[in-house]
C-alpha cells in the first residue's frame, strides 16, 4: 500500500546483452548447483573468458511488430517484446481472478505464496526462433526492462539448464503457475506444457507497478523450448478496485507494510465531505486498524491526515490535521488504544503519492496513514 509510483511508464525498451549468457553460465556444468537469482550486474561482472573480455555499454533497443504475429495480437503497451520475437498467440479478458505466485513450490503442486488480484488480464505468447539467443539473454532483457520502468521485482530466478525445479523460474513452478492461472483457449501456447528431447532451462519474473486507478502486475515465464525455439509468456494484469472505490483495511498487509516501509494506508477511511466526522462505513477500517495496533502493542505511531490539492493550503492543514485527530480519538476512546502511543499530524497536500491533475490522483491523495515512531 505504500509503495508508491508515478503513474504507469511503458517498458518502452528491453536490454540487448550479447553474449551474456555465456558471460554467466561457461559450458553450463555445476549451474543446478548455483543461484537460481542470479543477478545481470554479475552475469557481466563474472563474464571473463565466456564474454570474450567484451565491456561494451548495454543499449535499449524495442522488438518491433512482426508481419508474422498472429491475427488480432499486438504487444501490451506496458511491456514491449524481446526483439526478433513472433507474437505467436494472445488472449485478453476485460475482467478476471488471478493468483501472482510469490514464492517457491513448498508442497506437492504447491506454491507457499500468492497474491489474489482480479482485473483485465492480457496474455501474450511469444516465440524467437534462432540459435543465436539463449533464454537467458531474454530472461535478463525483461528483468532489466521491467525494473528501468519502476517496476518493483516480487520475485525472479533463472535455471541454465533442464530442470525441474521448485524455485522461481524453474520447470515445476511454471507448471504450477499454468495450472492454476489456465489459459481460456489452446493453440501453440500449449507448447509450454511439452518438452522437447532438446529442452533447456527456464526463467521468470514477477513484478509489480502502483498505479493510481490500480496496480499492474506483470509475470513473464521463459523456457529455451528446444536449441532453436525460446518461447516467452508475457502476463499483464491491470488489477481494479470494486466498482464502489471501498478498500477495506486489512491488519495483516498493513503489518506488512508497516515491517517493510515503516508507513501503511488505513483503507475504507470515509469522511463527510470538507469535514473532520467519521462517516459510519469506516468501522471496517477502524476494526482492523485497532488489531493491528493490539498486535503491536510495544510500538507507538503517528497518524498522520493528508489532503488532495483542491482550497488553499492553510485549509487543507486544517483539515488533514482535524481527520488525523479525528482517527486517532476514535482509536483511543473506542478500541482501547493507550492514548501515549498516537499522535495525530496533519501535512496537508504537501505528500502526494499520485498526480492530483486526475480526479483518481486526488482520491489517493486524500488518505489517512499510520506512520511507525
Amino acid at each position: 500500500m505504500t509503495l508508491y509510483g508515478q503513474g504507469m511508464t511503458a517498458v518502452a525498451a528491453l536490454l540487448l546483452l550479447a553474449g551474456c549468457e555465456e558471460a554467466a553460465f561457461g559450458d553450463g556444468e555445476g549451474a543446478e548447483a548455483g543461484s537460481t537469482e542470479l543477478q545481470p550486474e554479475q552475469a557481466v561482472q563474472d563474464g571473463g573468458e565466456g564474454a570474450g573480455g567484451a565491456s561494451a555499454e548495454p543499449k535499449f533497443v524495442a522488438g518491433e511488430a512482426s508481419p508474422d504475429d498472429a491475427d488480432g495480437c499486438e504487444s501490451h503497451p506496458a511491456v514491449s517484446r524481446y526483439p526478433g520475437t513472433v507474437l505467436a498467440w494472445c488472449e485478453t479478458e476485460n475482467y478476471r481472478e488471478f493468483r501472482v505466485p510469490l514464492d517457491k513450490v513448498t508442497g506437492y503442486r504447491q506454491i507457499g505464496e500468492w497474491e489474489d488480484t482480479a482485473g483485465r488480464l492480457t496474455r501474450n505468447f511469444f516465440r524467437y526462433e534462432g540459435e543465436d539467443r539463449t533464454h537467458g539473454e531474454v530472461y535478463l532483457n525483461y528483468l532489466e526492462a521491467l525494473k528501468a520502468a519502476g517496476f518493483e521485482i516480487l520475485g525472479n530466478g533463472l535455471f541454465p539448464t533442464r530442470n525441474v525445479k521448485g524455485d522461481i523460474g524453474g520447470r515445476n513452478w511454471q507448471g504450477i503457475y499454468y495450472t492454476t492461472n489456465k489459459w481460456g483457449k489452446g493453440g501453440v501456447v500449449n507448447t509450454l506444457a511439452a518438452g522437447t528431447s532438446s529442452s533447456g532451462g527456464s526463467g521468470s519474473v514477477v513484478a509489480r507497478k502502483r498505479r493510481a486507478d490500480g496496480p499492474m502486475y506483470v509475470v513473464v515465464n521463459i523456457e529455451q523450448h528446444s536449441k532453436d525455439e525460446i518461447g516467452v509468456l508475457v502476463d499483464v494484469l491491470e488489477a481494479k478496485e470494486a466498482e464502489t472505490g471501498l478498500v477495506v483495511a486489512n491488519a495483516d498487509a498493513m503489518g506488512k507494510d508497516l515491517e517493510e516501509y515503516g508507513r501503511t494506508v488505513i483503507e475504507g477511511l470515509m469522511f463527510d465531505t470538507d469535514k473532520t466526522t467519521l462517516k459510519p462505513e469506516s468501522k471496517p477500517a477502524l476494526d482492523e486498524t485497532a488489531k493491528l495496533l493490539k498486535s503491536m502493542s510495544g510500538k507507538s505511531f503517528y497518524v498522520v491526515g493528508h489532503t488532495d490539492a483542491e482550497g488553499t493550503y492553510d485549509y487543507n492543514m486544517r483539515l488533514s490535521s482535524g481527520r488525523a485527530a479525528t482517527v486517532r480519538r476514535v482509536l483511543v476512546e473506542d478500541y482501547g488504544i493507550a492514548e501515549g502511543r498516537l499522535k495525530a499530524v496533519g501535512v496537508g497536500p504537501v505528500s502526494p503519492v499520485f498526480t492530483n491533475s486526475s480526479d483518481t490522483g486526488k482520491s489517493k491523495n486524500r488518505r489517512v496513514e499510520l506512520v511507525e515512531q
